[in-house]
């Protein structure tokens, strides 16, 4: 498990044992510069031993901040990044002279099939195709929209690699999308979506939030009904992005205003409006406030354009807001919550590494898990319960 997950419990139990980050920092004898920098993400914990001193001092058993079982659960999602990794490794400059040009109808047609896997949370069998995509979306003959098409795949392949926890590789691919997308303002600002994922993963919100911002305001229309439904698609995107870059450096100003700016250029009761009030809890999740994220979690699921969304993206939302339910106290419903995303995409919750973190900050918070999460846990293997 990567270590911005575990930095993240290490916050919210270092919260829950009222320390400020000074008065935790002295404990270990660190620094509150090394603690901030743990919590956010930039530094990674790799050493069992400052794991335990950490537990130690915030009172927890410290399978509660890595589970036990996590390489485990982990291989068969290891083995097909390494391959996409293999497929990554192929440069493209050499694939187009080593066969025959890829059939550029035949290769969208398979890219659609992909994405509708990954709208169903489908990461084994992504896993098992995005490879060859790969190596044929570099055989494409130019033009034509061979460019549109090397977009999407790596921009799969990016979003793919950032919720297994692959920052660095998910870094790579997305910066891939990023060059194919050449000139074309549209196509830069759908590559940069991966791209701000991937840096944000990596600990990088500032670096993130400047790449969104200009790819959002190169694509953006004049006036909030001008423009075409690519391009205001494409900005909003990009502002969503730069919002929750704008969260994970901690700055609620520009959040608010980057999600608004997009939401001006969305229509009300669509899809992109959809994504926009979702990422509304995301934010509020990063900002570490809790009872707003649940707040603004309940209206969208009472509202119409919830079940809009994807259903990688209604359970990948649920495993945000579960966190929040545990910031707010409310583990059992936070439990409720993970059920469901179980129920919409099973892999949400029991491969990615944040959906596992979010089972196991549940099941420590609560006295007596219900049977169906216990089950839940052990089809995950994430220890955590009492």
């Amino acid at each position: 498990m990567n270590g911005l997950p575990i930095g993240r419990r290490v916050a919210y139990w270092r919260s829950q044992r009222k320390l400020s980050q000074q008065v935790f920092a002295d404990r270990l004898g660190r620094s509150k510069s090394w603690v901030d920098k743990v919590e956010r993400g930039v530094r990674t914990l790799d050493k069992v031993s400052t794991i335990r001193e950490i537990a130690d001092v915030l009172r927890i058993d410290p399978e509660v901040l890595i589970p036990r079982d996590d390489a485990a659960e982990a291989q068969p999602a290891a083995d097909g990044v390494d391959a996409v990794r293999g497929a990554l490794t192929r440069h493209p400059g050499l694939l187009r002279a080593s066969a025959e040009p890829t059939d550029l109808a035949g290769y969208a047609a398979r890219v659609d099939h992909a994405v509708s896997v990954y709208a169903y949370a489908g990461y084994p069998e992504l896993l098992r195709r995005i490879p060859t995509l790969l190596v044929d979306g570099h055989r494409l003959a130019g033009g034509g929209g061979a460019a549109e098409q090397l977009v999407r795949v790596y921009r799969l392949t990016a979003q793919v690699l950032v919720k297994l926890g692959a920052a660095d590789l998910a870094w790579l691919a997305a910066d891939r999308c990023l060059a194919a997308a050449g000139d074309d303002p549209v196509l830069a600002a759908v590559a940069v979506v991966p791209l701000g994922q991937a840096l944000r993963a990596a600990g990088r919100p500032q670096h993130a939030f400047e790449l969104a911002v200009v790819a959002a305001h190169q694509v953006a229309p004049l006036e909030p009904d001008a423009g075409t439904a690519a391009e205001r698609a494409a900005c909003a995107g990009a502002l969503v992005q730069a919002a929750l870059a704008a969260a994970g450096a901690g700055d609620r100003r520009t959040v608010d205003e980057m999600l608004g700016d997009a939401a001006e250029v969305t229509a009300p009761g669509g899809p992109e409006r959809a994504a926009v009030d979702a990422a509304r809890v995301a934010a509020a999740v990063a900002l570490g406030d809790g009872r707003r994220a649940v707040d603004l979690h309940e209206a969208i699921v009472g509202g119409l354009t919830w079940r809009l969304l994807s259903l990688e993206h209604r359970a990948a939302h649920l495993v945000d807001v579960a966190g929040a339910y545990v910031q707010a106290g409310d583990p059992a419903g936070a439990g409720g919550l993970l059920l469901q995303a179980d129920r919409l995409a099973p892999a949400e919750v029991r491969m990615r590494p944040a959906g596992r973190t979010a089972l196991g900050l549940a099941l420590a918070g609560i006295h007596r898990p219900d049977r169906h999460l216990l089950a839940l846990a052990q089809a995950a293997r994430v220890g955590g319960g009492r």
